[in-house]
């Protein structure tokens, strides 16, 4: 087949204890899923359905991290509030369409520590116009990804402390018990929205303690079980 120009890469995530990569397909992110990120949002946590959105799943805005690796991201243009988000990545290894909750856990291939980074002004800007969120949530380098983590090695994660330290200090601590819609829960509901297929990656949500972050400083993302993520902002 010939391409008008050579076509986008498809971006691999390193796997634990193996040279094998794990093949991107779609970027799907859940909204507001712990009460306290909800409230310090604005909005009441009160357990309504889940709404999602979608990060682009290209090797401008995914970033795959290796086991002690220091990612660098630039600091994004057109923004004065740059935001770090903790979440507990998802990785779907096996495809279906309205999934039941009870077996949502045989989809899952395996897990991650991901950052989803935000532009917090611009998506505040967006959201009082009523308008898509994408310049605040879909920008180059947005979504970095830890080592991912074969659930035959982890078992299923439905617990777990999850932390972010920006230069030591903590700034979100939580754990994986306080999501408002389970990890089975979300499968389940996104899959009645698209058919979810192998190489599709979740993130479930953040905690509480969202805030800025500058170029010079340097972030730890970590959730028991999993490898950290560590990105210094240039």
């Amino acid at each position: 087949m010939n391409y008008l120009f050579k076509p986008v890469a498809t971006v691999g995530l390193h796997v634990a204890d193996t040279p094998e990569l794990f093949p991107v397909r779609r970027v799907y992110c859940v909204g507001r899923n712990y009460a306290a990120h909800a409230r310090e949002m604005g909005f009441d946590p009160d357990r309504e359905p889940p709404f999602f959105f979608c990060k682009p799943n290209d090797p401008e805005s995914v970033v795959p991290a290796a086991a002690g690796q220091t990612v660098e991201l630039p600091y994004p243009p057109q923004t004065q509030n740059y935001h770090y988000e903790i979440e507990l990545v998802v990785a779907i290894g096996k495809g279906g369409r309205d999934i039941p909750v009870e077996r949502a856990a045989e989809h899952i291939y395996g897990y991650a520590v991901g950052l989803d980074m935000t532009r917090r002004d611009l998506q505040m800007r967006m959201r009082e116009q009523g308008r898509p969120w994408e310049i605040g949530k879909a920008f180059d380098f947005s979504a970095p990804i830890s080592v991912l983590h074969p659930k035959a090695a982890t078992g299923e994660i439905t617990a777990g402390k999850i932390v972010l330290t920006v230069d030591g200090e903590v700034r979100q601590k939580s754990n994986i018990t306080h999501l408002i819609w389970s990890v089975s829960e979300t499968i389940a509901n996104l899959s009645t929205l698209f058919e979810l297929q192998p190489g599709d990656l979740i993130f479930t949500g953040t905690p509480e303690g969202v805030g800025p972050v500058k170029p010079g400083q340097t972030m730890l993302a970590r959730i028991d079980g999993l490898t950290d993520l560590t990105i210094t902002v240039v």
